[in-house]
């Protein structure tokens, strides 16, 4: 990929940058609006002002959440554009791009308006970039283009897990839709010593086994990939042994305590929804990423908002906070909860795009990171 430094000349010129500055908003003591995380928009900050020290007048350009191709009041970029100025007062920030349907289209009309006026572009948005929106493929067919700090770097860390780990090489991976994530774990399997998977998603792996899993989320589509992903990896392939279960008539809290009864269980009963992994599981999970020298983690291993089910996400947290090796975790769910025990700075690298990042592990490549490579400015191969 071109790096900044290929760009031509820019003391005068006019950069397009489109960064990822999709973060959490809530509303503040006077009832405004605010950031709630800033983690995206300094990781932002590097790119802008190596631009902005070169001479280039900046214009960055991002969305921020699905207002479905029309302006949406809940979707203003304003509380950013506040943050981002007390960070970098030079630049300059376009409104929302996915207020114009244009975006999500990959419209050229779109993407010739974007970049009139200016003069060369760089993608800083890792966490977008595996998306082929208009914003992310269209600038380099157009202009010179160039990876910013943070695209740059967030390849070479996860590039390096799939090229040279140092091993053992421990993946973690949860969240709740197994289909999602069926691919990432086949490509982790080609590389990974161990691959230990929680999660809404482990469900339908232990149903696999037949093992009893009650009401808890299970993809019936996918009961026989996951079959024969278990028997390909034998004991590489780690799910739990025990999980935290809710009663029937319980409900998960939403801004509440919560109800119903809990249990820790083996298996779960009929009715009952399992919805954390259990102590047991917790430890074994932490032994093998104690092992670990090189350590990646994407997805919470239960529903974490809910205190009662957030014991195995803190579990695996702390571990990969211990672990001596090298550590990468994922972004989404990982890094808020990371965040929330104050661990982001044990962590060797936390990446800013979670779905970004498992595409690049299963495929091996994304949109934005092959637009990049077309662009009339893009050097031969390094």
């Amino acid at each position: 990929m071109p790096l900044l430094e290929d760009l031509p000349p820019l003391a005068g010129r006019r950069v397009l940058v489109r960064a990822d500055l999709n973060v959490p908003l809530r509303t503040g003591s006077g009832g405004q609006r605010e950031v709630a995380d800033d983690f995206r928009i300094r990781a932002a900050v590097p790119t802008l002002r190596w631009l902005v020290d070169q001479g280039a007048t900046v214009t960055v350009c991002s969305h921020l959440g699905r207002p479905k191709g029309v302006p949406d009041p809940a979707t203003d970029l304003q509380p950013v554009r506040a943050r981002l100025a007390e960070l970098v007062p030079e630049v300059r920030l376009l409104d929302n791009l996915r207020w114009d349907p244009g975006e999500e289209a990959g419209d050229e009309a779109f993407v010739r308006r974007l970049v009139d006026g200016q003069d060369a572009y760089v993608n800083d948005a890792f966490g977008a970039s595996h998306r082929a929106h208009a914003s992310i493929v269209g600038p380099p067919r157009l202009l010179p283009a160039a990876a910013g700090r943070l695209l740059a770097k967030e390849v070479q860390v996860l590039g390096g897990l799939l090229a040279a780990p140092a091993r053992p090489f421990v993946a973690v991976v949860g969240g709740a839709k197994v289909a999602d994530k069926l691919g990432v774990l086949r490509s982790l399997l080609q590389v990974v010593d161990r691959l230990v998977v929680g999660g809404g998603m482990a469900f339908t792996f232990l149903a696999a086994k037949g093992i009893g899993v009650g009401a808890s989320l299970v993809d019936p589509a996918r009961l026989e990939e996951c079959r024969v992903l278990l028997e390909e990896a034998g004991d590489r392939l780690v799910v739990p042994e025990d999980v935290v279960c809710l009663s029937p008539e319980g409900t998960l809290a939403d801004g509440g305590p919560g109800s119903g009864r809990t249990m820790v269980a083996s298996a779960v009963p009929e009715g009952w929804r399992g919805l954390d992994i259990g102590p047991a599981t917790a430890a074994r999970f932490a032994a093998c990423l104690a092992e670990a020298r090189t350590v990646f983690w994407n997805g919470p291993m239960g529903v974490f908002e809910d205190e009662r089910f957030a014991a195995g996400t803190r579990a695996v947290a702390e571990a990969v906070a211990a672990c001596p090796g090298h550590s990468v975790v994922g972004g989404g769910d990982s890094a808020a909860a990371l965040d929330r025990l104050g661990l982001q700075d044990r962590v060797g690298f936390v990446s800013t795009g979670g779905g970004a990042s498992l595409e690049l592990l299963e495929h091996g490549d994304l949109p934005g990171l092959a637009a990049l490579r077309q662009a009339s400015n893009a050097p031969a191969r390094r």
